[in-house]
């Protein structure tokens, strides 16, 4: 199992920290011991001083596919969930200034807590979803899907050409504006329309 992250998805959020607006997809990826589940806490990791939260619409991938064809990609997730993706912001921007991979900055050990999947039928309009994550009871972030730059069929399609996409592999589809700094003391809530399906501290 691996994580794809995509960055810059949202137009505002690529704003919001004056980087250009894609025109192609932005990918990362985190391990698979980045992942958090069940609502364990997150542990501020020592080596940053400004940890930010990014909150994002998370795809499961139900099969195996390469070379996907975006018109056939909806077939290929199943479920989405809520997810973090944690983000050392001082260490990102440090190796941004000299050119470097952002792994350090991303892909640390809890860097990704998940919540549980729904199943993507309880949806009308894919392109229409709301969601938002609170800190300390306060709403910091507020999208909706309907303002992602590359769609989810687009995401898996193009991905697709380059790695091979496998059964409960997870797609990070990108943040929207309002990312911020945790610190030790907070609670997260996260949610997709009024449910909540993110709720943890931060130790």
């Amino acid at each position: 199992m691996k994580i794809i992250a995509v960055g810059r998805n949202y137009a505002e959020h690529a704003k919001e920290l004056n980087n250009p607006v894609p025109v192609t997809p932005v990918i990362f990826m985190k391990p698979d011991t980045a992942i958090l589940k069940d609502n364990s806490p997150f542990y501020h990791p020592d080596f940053s001083e400004d940890v930010h939260y990014e909150v994002e619409v998370v795809l499961k991938i139900s099969k195996e596919g390469k070379h996907i064809s975006e018109k056939f990609a909806g077939n290929y997730f199943d479920e989405i969930g809520l997810g973090v993706d944690f983000t050392a912001r001082d260490i990102q921007q440090k190796h941004k200034e000299k050119g470097l991979p952002w792994e350090l900055a991303k892909a640390f050990d809890n860097s990704a807590p998940v919540s549980r999947f729904i199943s993507k039928s309880q949806f009308a309009d894919l392109y229409n979803i709301n969601f938002s994550l609170a800190l300390n009871e306060n709403f910091v972030q507020k999208g909706n899907t309907k303002d992602l730059l590359f769609s989810f069929e687009r995401l898996i399609a193009f991905i697709s050409q380059y790695i091979t996409l496998k059964k409960g592999d997870l797609i990070f589809t990108g943040t929207p504006e309002g990312v911020g700094k945790v610190s030790i003391g907070d609670r997260l809530n996260g949610y997709i329309e009024n449910e909540k399906l993110l709720d943890f501290e931060i130790k």
